[in-house]
Order: structure tokens, then sequence, then C-alpha cells
């Protein structure tokens, strides 16, 4: 199995046991992030080499108006897809096994999680693992520490509220927050806050 087959194996849901060969493979994938993350970490970069080092990290080019300000942990990197005039602020952890899907215009406050693995809730199969993609629509606003749970879609214009743990999808142009996300108002076209 090529990695690009390993990667869409997991974006479409399917498990991986503990202890097999492909757990094994998703650790060496672990294994090659943390080295570039490693490098983007523990230096100042330049927004330039900000930009080549994400691109690294996910495998493929990331466009000139990404902006991220690091540190930055994934566990795989090869399995987010970014688009245009991105912002990631500091501290964020992409869990991305499962696919994630970021839109344009998106702001990522301060120590976001996007979890897209879940284990087994059976003990014996606690090691296992249950990827579920994330995506996030366009113009979404993530909060600073808001945590994104497997299988959720965000909507465009949707606004997640700082320390929001967000379990269920969140339809366009709403604004949810609370453990577990609510709504708690909907944006009306062309209002100002």
């Amino acid at each position: 199995m090529t990695m690009n087959e390993f990667l869409e194996y997991l974006r479409q849901g399917n498990p991986v046991t503990a202890d097999t060969d492909m757990h094994q493979y998703m650790h060496q994938l672990a294994q090659a992030a943390m080295l570039v993350t490693n490098e983007l970490n523990n230096a100042y970069h330049e927004q330039e080499e900000i930009v080549s080092l994400f691109s690294r990290i996910i495998g493929k080019p990331v466009d000139a108006s990404f902006r991220m300000f690091p540190p930055f942990y994934t566990e795989c990197g090869k399995n987010i897809f970014i688009g245009k005039n991105v912002f990631i602020n500091c501290g964020c952890h992409f869990q991305d096994q499962g696919g994630i899907y970021i839109g344009d215009d998106v702001l990522i406050g301060s120590y976001v999680v996007l979890a897209t693995i879940n284990h087994g809730q059976a003990p014996k199969e606690r090691g296992n693992n249950y990827p579920a993609p994330i995506h996030i629509g366009n113009k979404v606003w993530i909060g600073s520490h808001a945590t994104i749970l497997p299988g959720v879609t965000i909507g465009e214009n949707a606004v997640v509220a700082a320390g929001a743990v967000v379990t269920k999808d969140v339809p366009a142009n709403a604004i949810v927050g609370g453990v577990p996300a609510k709504i708690i108002k909907t944006i009306e076209e062309g209002t100002a806050e």
C-alpha cells in the first residue's frame, strides 16, 4: 500500500488495528512529521520559510497567503488540506490521520485542537484507531483553545467560541460555544460586531 492509498484509507474512516503493519506505518508517518515540526518550532523563521516548512509537513504546496505563528504540532501532517488566506495561531495541534480540510479565509486561534482519531471504547480495542475527517468551511473563525472532534463539519462563516468542544456539525453562519458546543446565535448577513 502506498502512502496516498493509506491516507485515503484513513479518510474513508477505515479502522487501524493496534499492533499491525498499518498501525506501525501510522507511527512512521508521525516520526516523519515530528522531524519537520521540530525544525519549524525550534528556530525563528521568516514567513516564506514557514510556508515552505508547512508545505513539507503536509506534503503539498501551501498558498503564499498562508500565515502561521509556531509552534505547531501534528502526528501525520500528510492528511491536511489548506485553502488560501488561512491563519493558524500558535500552539495548535492537528491530529490529521482522518483528514483535515480547511477552506479559504479561515482563522484558527491559539491552542486549537483538531482531532480526527478516536480509540475503541472496549478495553481490548482501546489501542485501535477509528478515523473520521474534519471539514472547515470558508471564512470560519475558530477561537483559542477550542477542540473539534472527529467527523465534524463546520459550515461557512461559522464562529466557534474560545474553549468550545465541538462534537457535532455546525451550520453555516452559526456561532457556537460551550462544552459540548451549542448554537448561541446566527450571524445575519452584513452585520458587524
